[in-house]
């Protein structure tokens, strides 16, 4: 057991390690800034030091690590603003969008969908903003997870000789479908995600670049992330025949 003096010397020895995790996590978000989330970071470690077990022949930093990023990633889910009604009503659009391609023997339009459900346009863009708040937790879920129910399962181990070779055989088909989706889109919809996810800007800054209010470039986000889940599970199926 750490005493007072013991603990404060360890939180510091391994502030960069709170940091590393904390910018691992890749919130983009106006309500978490850095120090925010290394704050977090800091309960992470704090259980960390409490519970580890040196028995179990583990480095401590890689089980640091875990801990240290799982408190962050809980806290940001715990406090994502996505009511349990949009999530119930983003997977009836997926389900809807299922049975039509059934029916109509093709892709049905966001229209076609919208009227089977029977939501507005209005109500359109707040699925569209949604989808954009649960890719600041999570993308790969946002694109890949057929299930999704907004929970996340990000990776939490950053040794990558951890990782099984399944893993990253998994890893290497999502971004191969990935990167053959993202050729479909229009050329203004893939230097927003150019702009976002490989920039880091924001989305007011985006918005200034296009000339456009931040809700629409909100729209367009959300949008494009719904155009390259349908891709994915296009090609994805298609491979499976």
């Amino acid at each position: 057991m750490l005493n007072y003096t013991d603990e404060n010397q360890k939180m510091m020895e391994y502030l960069p390690l709170v940091e590393k995790a904390a910018r691992n996590v890749k919130v983009k978000s106006y309500e978490y800034e850095m120090e925010d989330l290394v704050n977090i970071g800091f309960i992470g470690l704090m259980d960390a030091l409490e519970k580890f077990d040196e028995s179990k022949k583990v480095p401590f930093e890689n089980y640091a690590y875990i801990r240290i990023k799982g408190s962050i990633i809980d806290e940001v889910r715990k406090n994502a603003k996505v009511p349990r009604s949009q999530m119930q009503r983003l997977n009836e659009y997926y389900k809807a969008k299922e049975e039509l391609e059934h029916e109509l023997q093709r892709n049905p339009t966001e229209q076609e969908i919208c009227a089977k459900i029977g939501i507005n346009d209005k109500q359109l863009s707040g699925l569209h903003n949604t989808v954009l708040a649960l890719s600041n937790i999570s993308l790969n879920e946002v694109l890949f997870d057929e299930d999704s129910d907004g929970s996340t399962r990000l990776d939490y181990i950053e040794d990558e000789s951890l990782v099984s070779s399944e893993d990253l055989l998994l890893q290497d088909e999502q971004e191969y479908y990935l990167h053959q989706a993202i050729k479909r889109l229009t050329e203004r919809e893939q230097t927003i995600l150019q702009l976002y996810y490989k920039e880091e800007l924001q989305l007011k800054d985006i918005a200034y670049i296009f000339e456009i209010s931040v809700p629409r470039v909100s729209q367009i986000h959300g949008k494009t992330l719904m155009k390259l889940r349908e891709y994915i599970q296009e090609a994805m199926q298609e491979e499976q025949l």
